[in-house]
């Protein structure tokens, strides 16, 4: 396969995963690199040997050499980024969350043409064990599904030593706290496992801000969530439940479950090494019965990878990268639906 041009715009935490990945996955060629530190582009491009490197985006984006960007920023400016890059002919990786609300997201579908645009949501499900998961799901192994389950819930720990991205918790800049920061990935892990076949139709939802005692844990401009509950029924009389939180007084407690009528699956938020994936399952004789589904090394560094191998082979090959703009849509429009729910107090219909 031609290896795609790739340029990568925004260079701090998560743009530097970006960037290793693209050096260390096949089918990229890392054309240029952009942030609005330029001396942090430079130095990035020194340190892997990347050819050029930009103050900003958009000059990034008149280079005829690069073909496809990765856009590596806080959620606040990155519409306006992808549909500039969509104007000047670039495929387009979002990171998570795709965008600030649906109405962005539907921007970005009219913009895109017959360019490939892929999510970062979908980091979860190029573990080894993803598609294990999806095939018991998908073949009906656990029956019908009844419920999509996900309790994340992370304890404060000592106040940090150093300050904390002052976008993460501000509506702003970022649409939200927490749910905009991890939901993504769960509703995206989930849905994905069943194949995108569930339409969610009605929300009921609350969420928190930090705990008081614990407030100067965080920026001082800080608004937003770090604690969201939902409860989603959907259109076929199934169940999507969310509990997603941080900074809280609670022990740790990471697992996503799919749980259908006659089997339930139980995933790792956080996969280790080596990992084991259960299966519950019914039978007449022995009633509810525990074995082992998968086990292995779930290869933790394909969450960084994946997405940039997929997104190059998607263009390459003309087919649908693994999580599509389509599909981030359904995701940002639940996530909409919670914020509007969490805000009124009261049950919200999923357009």
């Amino acid at each position: 396969m031609k290896p795609v041009r790739l340029g990568v715009i925004g260079c701090g935490a998560i743009g530097s995963y970006h960037i290793r990945g693209a050096l260390d996955g096949p089918g990229i060629d890392l054309a240029a690199v952009a942030d609005l530190n330029k001396g942090l582009a430079e130095t990035k491009a020194r340190e892997f040997g990347i050819p050029k490197a930009y103050g900003n985006g958009s000059e990034l984006l008149t280079d005829g050499g690069v073909e496809a960007v990765v856009l590596a920023m806080p959620t606040g400016v990155r519409t306006a980024l992808a549909l500039e890059a969509l104007a000047n002919g670039k495929h387009v990786l979002l990171e998570k969350p795709v965008a600030m609300n649906a109405g962005e997201v539907e921007q970005m579908i009219a913009a895109r043409t017959d360019l490939t645009v892929a999510c970062c949501s979908a980091r979860y499900r190029f573990t080894r064990y993803a598609s294990v998961v999806r095939e018991a799901v998908t073949s009906g192994r656990i029956g019908p599904i009844r419920m999509l389950r996900m309790k994340c819930n992370n304890p404060a720990g000592p106040p940090p030593d150093s300050p904390r991205p002052p976008w993460r918790l501000k509506r702003s800049a970022n649409g939200g706290g927490i749910l905009m920061n991890w939901g993504p990935y769960d509703l995206d892990t989930l849905l994905g496992a069943a194949d995108w076949q569930l339409q969610p139709k009605t929300v009921l939802a609350q969420a928190w801000p930090i705990a008081p005692v614990i407030q100067s844990h965080i920026p001082p401009e800080s608004d937003a969530e770090t604690h969201a509950a939902a409860f989603i029924l959907c259109a076929g009389g199934e169940i999507i439940n969310i509990d997603r939180g941080e900074y809280m007084a609670y022990r740790s407690l990471n697992e996503w479950e799919i749980v259908g009528t006659n089997g339930s699956i139980r995933m790792p938020v956080f996969p280790g090494n080596p990992e084991t994936i259960f299966l519950d399952e019914l039978s007449e004789e022995a009633g509810m019965q525990t074995t082992v589904l998968w086990e292995g090394d779930p290869d933790r560094d394909v969450i960084h990878y994946g997405v940039l191998s997929d997104f190059a082979e998607a263009i390459r090959n003309r087919r649908a990268p693994m999580t599509t703009l389509d599909q981030a849509l359904i995701v940002q429009k639940i996530t909409d639906a919670i914020y509007e729910s969490a805000r009124i107090g009261g049950p919200v219909d999923i357009p």
